[in-house]
């Protein structure tokens, strides 16, 4: 018996398209291990709503810690802050666009992105104006 052949791409556009949202969640590696990211389509847009897939690509990539590693900034204090906090504060205010020492302390409330990154906190401005004099 000889069946017709099937069709492989149906002729035409689409009907209607789907509406429906992908809720499944994408898996993203971080220095903090790995999260879960899921789309929320009626959430407001943020800035630095995309950092996670940054931040994996600095990990995956090998560029953030060797960065933090060759970086000359030593201290030889014990209250000093890590080399890892300075660095990463400073390179969190700029892809948030800060153009002012002072608005690194926006970040400071920021308790999700610093962890992603490796830090432990968020350093104050004077600290991270002062790790660029040395």
């Amino acid at each position: 018996m000889i069946f017709p052949p099937k069709s492989v791409h149906p002729k035409g556009e689409l009907k209607e398209l789907s509406k429906k949202c992908s809720t499944t969640s994408l898996e993203v590696d971080t220095f903090e291990g790995k999260i879960h990211v899921e789309w929320e389509p009626g959430a407001s847009v943020t800035p630095m709503g995309q950092l996670p897939f940054f931040i994996q690509f600095l990990k995956t990539g090998c560029r953030f810690e060797p960065w933090v590693e060759d970086c000359p900034l030593t201290y030889k204090s014990n209250n000093a802050p890590e080399k890892v906090n300075v660095i990463g504060s400073l390179f969190l205010s700029i892809l948030s666009g800060h153009k002012r020492y002072a608005h690194i302390g926006t970040l400071t409330g920021d308790g999700v992105n610093p962890k992603l990154l490796g830090m432990t906190r968020v350093v104050s401005d004077d600290s991270a104006r002062r790790g660029l004099l040395k």
